[in-house]
C-alpha cells in the first residue's frame, strides 16, 4: 500500500513538471505561463494600426455635461490674450496740414469738401511771430569779419557766423528772440561790455496762414484721406503740434 502511494506521488510530481514546463500545453489547454506567452503576440493582426490617444482630461466634456471648474483649461484658451493683444493701433486724436497761404488754402479746401463727410476737418488761423536777432555785419569781405570774430572772442561773447540770407550774409548773429525788447536788452548788455556796430534787426517776418485740422478721425476718414493726392496738402496731414 505505501509503495503505491509513493507511485502516485511520483507520477503526480512528473506531470506537474511536465504541465509547468508547456509540454502538456496543447493536451490539457491549460497554459503553464498565462498570458505572458509569446504565442499571443505572433497572433496580433496588423498591430501597428494602434494609436495611443491622449489622457481622458484633455478630450472635450461630453454633450450633456458640466465641465469641472478645477480642471486646466484647453489650449486654445491659453492663445485668448494673445488674439487681444493683436489689435490695430489706435488712431491719432488730431491730424493737421498746412500753414497754407492765401493762394494755397482754396485748393486744399475745395478738396476736403468733395472728399470727406460734412463737419470732420476745421480751418484754423494760425498766427507766427517774427524772430529778432542781434546782429553785426553785413562784411565787405570775410577779412572784415575774422577781425571782428577776434574782438568777440576777446571780449567772451558768443556769436554765430551767418552764411544765409543773402541780405544778412556774411555777418554775424549775437543771440535771436522772438521779442524784440529781449533782443534790445541783450543789445544794450552788448554795448555795455564794448561790443561795436552791433544793431538789432528783423531775421524772420512775422507771418500768418491756414491749417486743416482733423480731430479724432474716423477709420473712414483716414481712408479717405489716403486716396486724396498728397501735393495738394504740402507734405500732407500730420500729427497736430503741441501747444
Amino acid at each position: 500500500m505505501l509503495r503505491l502511494l509513493v507511485l502516485l506521488l511520483a507520477l503526480a510530481n512528473a506531470a506537474f513538471l511536465a504541465w509547468s514546463l508547456g509540454l502538456l500545453d496543447d493536451v490539457t489547454g491549460w497554459h503553464a505561463r498565462g498570458d505572458r506567452e509569446p504565442e499571443r503576440l505572433a497572433r496580433q493582426v496588423r498591430p501597428e494600426l494602434i494609436v495611443i490617444l491622449p489622457p481622458a482630461a484633455d478630450k472635450p466634456p461630453a454633450p450633456g455635461t458640466v465641465p469641472n471648474p478645477a480642471s486646466p483649461a484647453p489650449p486654445a484658451a491659453a492663445s485668448a490674450p494673445a488674439a487681444v493683444s493683436a489689435e490695430a493701433e489706435p488712431l491719432p486724436a488730431c491730424l493737421e496740414a498746412g500753414p497754407f497761404s492765401a493762394a494755397q488754402i482754396g485748393p486744399a479746401q475745395a478738396l476736403l469738401q468733395s472728399n470727406l463727410p460734412r463737419g470732420s476737418w476745421t480751418q484754423v488761423k494760425t498766427e507766427r511771430s517774427g524772430l529778432w536777432m542781434v546782429y553785426i555785419g553785413k562784411f565787405e569781405d570775410t577779412r572784415n569779419m575774422a577781425e571782428r570774430q577776434v574782438e568777440l572772442r576777446r571780449l567772451k561773447v558768443e556769436y554765430d557766423e551767418l552764411r544765409a540770407p543773402n541780405e544778412l550774409a556774411p555777418g554775424l548773429s549775437l543771440g535771436r528772440f522772438e521779442v524784440r525788447a529781449n533782443a534790445n536788452n541783450l543789445l544794450d548788455q552788448l554795448v555795455k561790455r564794448g561790443v561795436r556796430n552791433a544793431r538789432v534787426v528783423e531775421s524772420t517776418p512775422a507771418s500768418s496762414g491756414q491749417v486743416l485740422r482733423i480731430d479724432k478721425p474716423s477709420a473712414r476718414v483716414l481712408a479717405q484721406l489716403a486716396a486724396l493726392p498728397g501735393d495738394t496738402f504740402g507734405k500732407g496731414f500730420l500729427p497736430c503740434a503741441k501747444p
